[in-house]
């Protein structure tokens, strides 16, 4: 048994010896040892929830835990290495790579092979291997070797493959509440033997208040940021009582978290084009802002435009399409920061227009038709008769030519038989281009 454990690798969740508790960032002394210290998720980990009971009962499945930075995934893979009797085998996608993963995976075959006994594979990072190297988990999952535990900050729709998100539980965390940041900060300052309680250091409610927000729901980086104030603060002379001011001179400026490649980019881009579709510049300006602030491409934002000018105002102000399209281009030409400008034009513009779905609820509708009824013939009449045994076969038969024939315009059909008086364009009453009609807005989910 010792000759497994030797693979493990332990840096993720160090021994807690006294001298390296010492020398520890305070974040990384402060994780909690037990669950009665685990706040901020007790949808998920209170006492008597399904999760937790199969931890206690080290009766876990595989677990995709998701959440954001400082949400609490290592700590509870920590926890969960603490509780179960399987060789706990933890893994960083950052540090490591597919080698030593394969390594890994061999090992706990045999062990399982030799001893019976379960590994628990924790890979933090997961997000970090592509597709192709996620495979290299599946038949070791599949056999029962390993029950993997992997932690991302991504949203695994996107950056787990099919095969194992379909073996595993995923595990929602949420940035904590400003509740749970309170009792944290609240713990750290008192705790004597892990946090700064020997240090006899207050909050005023102001500073505490601004170390939260600088959290903005993860709680190691408001404890990184309360451990670098008290640092900075201590060379000053270690006042009994640290005030905003001080807070606010430490820290200097609060990040925004923003992650191009992850989950805040489609929960920003997101709130950005609902805000527009509802008609609310106000809104649709902050999160575009917030976008700029955060480093977003903004041809990436221009792209979007252009998409929601056809999507959500349509035929109820064909306009939108060329500014859109116009700002886009500007966008190429101009470039950051002035670029801003153009982009706040065309969001306000869109955010302001008139609203239509109609055609792309038309498409959808089409679509559902197209696909449920198959490949049905197009009318005779509506064939080209290009040879003369097309000809012969009628091809083209009964076509009246609109431009000689304005009646046939309406009276001709043009779908087959099958859909005959389907109605797929419905223009709405916002339309400018259709002014006369009152149909109720479509429901792109629902068109029919």
């Amino acid at each position: 048994m010792k000759h497994f454990e030797s693979e493990a690798q332990s840096d993720l969740f160090p021994q807690p010896e006294a001298s390296s508790v010492r020398h520890a960032p305070l974040a990384d002394r402060m994780r909690p040892q037990e669950f009665a210290d685990f706040l901020g998720q007790e949808e998920i980990l209170a006492e008597g929830q399904p999760l937790r009971q199969a931890i206690e009962k080290d009766r876990l499945p595989s677990l995709i835990l998701w959440g954001p930075p400082g949400s609490g995934k290592t700590t509870l893979a920590g926890l969960i290495a603490r509780k179960t009797q399987a060789a706990f085998v933890p893994f960083s996608a950052v540090l490591n790579g597919i080698p030593e993963l394969r390594g890994l995976l061999k090992t706990a075959q045999q062990r399982r092979k030799v001893s019976g006994q379960r590994t628990l594979l924790f890979v933090d990072e997961i997000h970090r291997f592509n597709k192709a190297q996620q495979d290299a988990f599946l038949p070791y999952v599949e056999r029962g070797d390993i029950t993997l535990i992997g932690a991302t900050t991504q949203n695994p729709s996107f950056e787990v493959i099919a095969p194992l998100l379909s073996r595993s539980m995923v595990v929602v965390l949420q940035s904590l509440s400003e509740e749970a940041m309170d009792r944290i900060l609240d713990r750290a300052l008192t705790d004597m033997e892990r946090g700064l309680g020997s240090s006899q250091v207050s909050l005023t409610p102001s500073a505490r208040h601004l170390l939260i927000e600088y959290g903005n729901g993860d709680a190691r980086s408001m404890l990184t940021g309360l451990e670098f104030v008290v640092g900075e603060c201590a060379l000053e002379g270690t006042p009994a009582t640290i005030d905003h001011p001080q807070v606010e001179r430490a820290l200097k400026k609060k990040t925004l978290r923003y992650d191009r490649d992850g989950e805040e980019h489609y929960n920003l881009i997101s709130a950005y084009i609902k805000s527009m579709r509802d008609s609310d510049p106000d809104g649709a300006l902050y999160w575009l802002a917030r976008m700029l602030e955060g480093g977003e491409d903004p041809k990436f934002i221009a792209r979007r435009m252009i998409i929601f000018a056809s999507e959500d105002i349509g035929n109820a102000d064909p306009q939108a399409l060329l500014i859109a399209s116009a700002v886009f281009r500007a966008v190429e030409v101009v470039g950051l920061p002035e670029a801003q400008i153009n982009l706040a034009h065309g969001t306000t513009y869109l955010a302001t227009a008139p609203k239509s779905n109609a055609s792309y609820a038309g498409l959808l509708a089409a679509k559902k038709d197209a696909k449920e009824h198959g490949n049905l013939g197009v009318p005779l009449h509506l064939r080209n008769a290009v040879t003369s045994l097309m000809k012969d076969l009628a091809y083209g038969k009964g076509y009246r030519y609109a431009h000689e024939d304005p009646k046939s315009a309406k009276d001709q059909t043009h779908l087959p038989d099958k859909l005959q008086g389907r109605l797929y364009y419905r223009p709405t009453g916002s339309s400018t281009a259709n002014p006369d009609s009152q149909e109720d807005e479509v429901d792109v989910n629902n068109p029919w």
